[in-house]
């Protein structure tokens, strides 16, 4: 019986174990989106098309392409970025190094962690309360934008602290003993090697924002424009909406345009993650450390 419990336990045995319940959790966390991805591809990739990814909406979404959709997903995916990226690295700053650590901060970060948890369709209430009756912006780009940013702003700010707090102290303590002033420090000898761990989030957090349909569900999304937006404060059309739209309130809409659309939201969603890995890849390879 000892023995047993011996072999049971031995490093190599128990090794093996853990390996086996590492590698089955992955391919269990894979294996569904690569199953979902080739689907999606063998359904949609017949209707992809220069006429489909260029053309405006006929018929009622029956017929013509997707343009105004990809052209609103970019215009809300880069407008958000242009506010969130600022005021979240700002404010990640701020509180990784100059806020005292006491209740008030505590607190303030508990906050920040969990409001990235809260779901999306809270984001598009808020959006539509403040930005577009309160404000009086109207269902537009731009409360779209502020919307999604608002959404976006605790991954960034999580994402950028870590960066800042992976950097070493002694670039900071070196750079003091230099004589420069804190600013300096953080400016010249602590932000550009977090930068790589910024960018990280950043794009993580596009991923999230360009596939999410209830924030602009509210605040921006047109069931059917067949036109592009000319202001900021027109509403536009959007890839998930979009595709919502058709796979559940049009009958009739033929399968292969449903997984189309699915398909062109996935390789824009991919598309911005691939700039950001290729942006981050080359800002890693300027590290000393």
């Amino acid at each position: 019986m000892i023995k047993a419990k011996i072999r049971l336990f031995n490093p190599k045995v128990s090794q093996k174990i853990a390996f086996t319940i590492l590698l089955l959790s992955t391919l269990v966390t894979i294996i569904p989106v690569v199953i979902i991805i080739i689907i999606v591809i063998k359904n949609g990739l017949s209707a992809i098309n220069w006429e489909f990814l260029t053309s405006m909406p006929k018929n009622g979404m029956r017929a013509g392409g997707i343009f105004p959709a990809i052209v609103g997903t970019f215009y809300l995916t880069v407008g958000a970025t242009i506010f969130s990226l600022p005021l979240g690295v700002l404010a990640a700053i701020y509180l990784s190094e100059y806020a005292k650590e006491n209740k008030f901060t505590r607190i303030l970060n508990l906050g920040i962690v969990n409001l990235a948890g809260v779901p999306s369709i809270v984001y598009g209430l808020f959006g539509l309360s403040l930005f577009v009756i309160y404000m009086k912006l109207g269902v537009s780009i731009l409360s779209g934008c502020l919307t999604l940013a608002i959404m976006e702003l605790p991954s960034i700010i999580t994402a950028t602290k870590t960066a800042l707090n992976s950097v070493p102290k002694q670039f900071r303590e070196v750079s003091l003993s230099l004589g420069a002033t804190k600013w300096q420090t953080i400016r010249y000898a602590v932000l550009p090697y977090a930068l790589p761990g910024i960018i990280t989030g950043t794009v993580l957090s596009n991923a999230r924002k360009t596939g999410e349909t209830a924030p602009i569900l509210f605040t921006v999304a047109a069931f059917y424009l067949p036109r592009l937006p000319s202001s900021v404060f027109d509403q536009t059309m959007a890839l998930p909406y979009h595709l919502y739209v058709i796979s559940t309130q049009i009958p009739g809409i033929g399968k292969n345009i449903t997984y189309g659309t699915a398909l062109v939201l996935i390789i824009f969603t991919l598309s911005l993650n691939l700039v950001g890995i290729i942006i981050r890849t080359r800002l890693r390879r300027q590290k000393k450390w």
